[in-house]
């Protein structure tokens, strides 16, 4: 079979060792006889297997014993309602920034538990850009932003300073870049990315901004603390989408960590804009400053060249390029375990057609 070069945009591409691995832990996890699908999630082995996936969590990111690290279901979705559940407090406020779809579904789910206000929006201008002149008080509970817009290809290159807490969406650029991830009290992120299959989200809290709401009797399943307490296991946790999660974790650790990532990510990123911005025949959907590493939106300027270009890179064994439904053109997702010679055969087929 022919090579597949592929560019979606999640559940995406991930290390062909994590298949490996993953696939002979489904026949025969740990030399048990038994599968991993099918062995309790209070056995030792698979006790193990949740420790290890927390504490490279904190390992990769160069946190303290004052965050703790769950795997939750829900996906990121579940996180728009735990977020402002866990953290506004009875009568508060909370500030969210709305940068595309996702930010704009966390802010329609907070604002069934209380105020928000909307500091700085770039929807008028279909989320093309990042906006940056907003100021964060201490009047908010907290201040929540999305670092990565997986369908528009904008990404915060920076994050404000803020005298509050700070909550970040994180779930299609997390350890893709490094950062100062102690500035954040909350970080969550869908698995479906750079960490693993979908099934699992990914939340890194800091446990002393926990119980200040002044909400009571609050529902055991939407309380970190609960999770906390339980270690990820106050509910039958997804055991595949967290080991395969942490074989993912261990072969970034062991490729150079979080720094590796984000070189490779670069040269990726830097290879197929330079093409966009020197082919005539594409360009692309956002402000050049807020361009993602992680998604790259871009379009055709000639349209009678659409079929001819699409079939060219199908034939090259692309995989995954469309654009999403709601913007059209074409996206090619850059996740960490891409490789730069895949962007090459795209950066090809479109030299072809200069």
């Amino acid at each position: 079979m022919s090579k597949k070069h592929n560019f979606s945009a999640g559940p995406c591409i991930l290390p062909q060792e994590v298949f490996e691995k993953s696939a002979q832990a489904i026949l025969d996890f740990n030399g048990i006889g038994l599968s991993l699908l099918e062995i309790s999630h209070r056995s030792k082995d698979f006790v193990a297997v949740m420790d290890e996936a927390r504490a490279i969590v904190k390992r990769l990111m160069n946190l303290g014993d004052d965050y703790e690290v769950l795997y939750l279901g829900g996906g990121a979705s579940l996180q728009f309602a735990m977020v402002p559940y866990n953290l506004m407090k009875v009568g508060g406020k909370a500030a969210y920034l709305d940068t595309g779809t996702w930010a704009a579904g966390a802010i329609k789910e907070a604002k069934k538990v209380g105020t928000v206000d909307v500091v700085g929006s770039s929807k008028e201008e279909n989320y093309a850009f990042i906006p940056k002149d907003y100021k964060i008080g201490s009047e908010y509970d907290y201040f929540h932003c999305t670092s990565n817009n997986t369908i528009y290809g904008t990404q915060m290159k920076s994050f404000p300073e803020v005298d509050t807490l700070m909550v970040c969406d994180m779930s299609s650029d997390i350890f893709s870049r490094q950062l100062d991830f102690s500035k954040f009290d909350l970080i969550y992120a869908g698995a479906q990315k750079n960490m693993g299959p979908a099934g699992v989200t990914l939340v890194v809290i800091k446990k002393e901004i926990l119980g200040k709401t002044g909400r009571e009797n609050m529902f055991s399943i939407l309380d970190y603390s609960q999770h906390i307490a339980k270690e990820s296991m106050y509910n039958t946790p997804p055991v595949f989408p967290v080991y395969a999660s942490l074989l993912t974790l261990q072969h970034l650790e062991q490729n150079g960590g979080i720094a590796g990532a984000e070189a490779r990510n670069e040269a990726k990123a830097k290879l197929l804009y330079d093409e966009i911005d020197n082919n005539p025949l594409f360009e692309s959907f956002c402000a050049k400053e807020d361009r993602s590493l992680m998604n790259v939106s871009f379009r055709i300027t000639d349209e009678s060249k659409k079929e001819e270009f699409d079939s060219a890179w199908k034939a090259a064994g692309i995989s995954g390029l469309n654009g999403h439904r709601s913007l059209g053109g074409y996206r090619a997702s850059l996740y960490n375990a891409l490789p730069i010679e895949s962007v090459q055969v795209l950066v090809d087929v479109m030299k072809s057609f200069r």
